[in-house]
Order: C-alpha cells, then structure tokens, then sequence
C-alpha cells in the first residue's frame, strides 16, 4: 500500500494544479474582454460624424493627412490619443472616417454679426466667395469675414448708387484694398 501512495499523491497534486490553471485561464480571459456584452452597431456615417465631432481641427487636419497617405496606424493612435477611446473604438472610427469623409465643424455655431456695421468684423469658420462680373472682366472676393447677410447689403449699397459706403464696407469684411473693392463694386452697379 506504501508503494501506491506516493503516485497517488503526485497524481491528486497534479490534478488540483491542472485544476487551479484552468481556473485562472478562465479568469484571464473575462478580464480580458470586459466588454463581452455585445455593443449595439452604430451606422458607418454617425460612427463618423460622432468621431469627427470629438477632434480639435488641428486633429482633424493631421487625421485625414494620414488617412490620405494610407498611414491607417497612425491614423489610429492619433485618434486614440485625442480621444482617449479604447484602440478598437479607434480604429472603428478611423475607419469609418476614411470611408464617410467628414469636414470640420466647430462646436459652437458662429452667428452672425450684429445689425451695427460700426463693429468690428467677426470671422467666420468657412470662406465666402463673392464674384462679380461685367463682360469679359469678373472679379473674385474671398474672404472669411463674409456671408450672404453682409454680402448682400454691400449689393444694396452698391445698387442704390452708394458706392464709396459699399467699397469701404467690402475692405471691412475683406482682406482686399480700397482701390479693389472699388473695382468690385464697379461690376456690381446696374
């Protein structure tokens, strides 16, 4: 009987280590995907406009940049670094960014200026382009101190015969000089 308790001990040791492994496998791999629940599948195109309504336009440059250049990891940690989201909610919205391109939208709409043309212009987060012409001549405004709102009362003064009030008005909102903006408004009066 002394010679069959040694293997009988070696054989319960093991058991209980084989045992104690499978245990804390188990273990390992529940913490391992804490999110075993499964998520609901956003759609591709709010997967991305959410993911875009979460960077700084400096990350959002910097994101499609890489994008372009097919950079699809560095893609990834650029966004996982703005964001902080997990590396495969990164690489989820990478992707759906790279699929449904999105363009940069603050956060907070701009308004626009108040009624007294006295104050100082604001900016605008998109460029307006103004173009007037008469013939063979046409002439371009670009600026981002314009919309259609201030635009369209330069028009009026222009119109109604005011063109030294609608020139200096035009290099207000424009980056353009006094001599420019009187060419502009030239090809506006009818």
């Amino acid at each position: 009987m002394e010679s069959l308790l040694v293997p009988l001990l070696i054989l319960a040791l093991v058991g209980v280590g084989v045992l104690l492994t499978a245990r804390a496998l188990g273990r390992r791999k529940d913490h391992a995907r804490p999110e075993a629940t499964p998520q609901p599948a956003l759609d591709p195109i709010e997967l991305a406009r959410s993911s875009a309504a979460k960077l700084t336009e400096e990350q959002h440059r910097r994101l499609y940049a890489l994008i372009a250049q097919g950079q699809a990891m560095a893609a990834v940690k650029v966004y996982f670094e703005a964001t902080g989201d997990g590396l495969r909610a990164s690489h989820d919205a990478v992707r759906a960014l790279a699929a449904h391109p999105q363009p940069f939208r603050p956060e907070a709409p701009v308004q626009a200026p108040a009624e007294d043309e006295d104050d100082a212009p604001q900016r605008f987060a998109y460029r307006y382009r103004a173009i007037a012409s008469k013939g063979d001549v046409t002439r371009e405004v670009s600026s981002n101190m314009l919309n259609d709102e201030i635009y369209g009362r330069i028009r009026t003064l222009a119109r109604s015969g005011d063109t030294e009030a609608a020139a200096q008005a035009l290099t207000r909102h424009s980056d353009i000089s006094l001599k420019q903006a009187r060419e502009f408004i030239a090809l506006l009066e009818d």
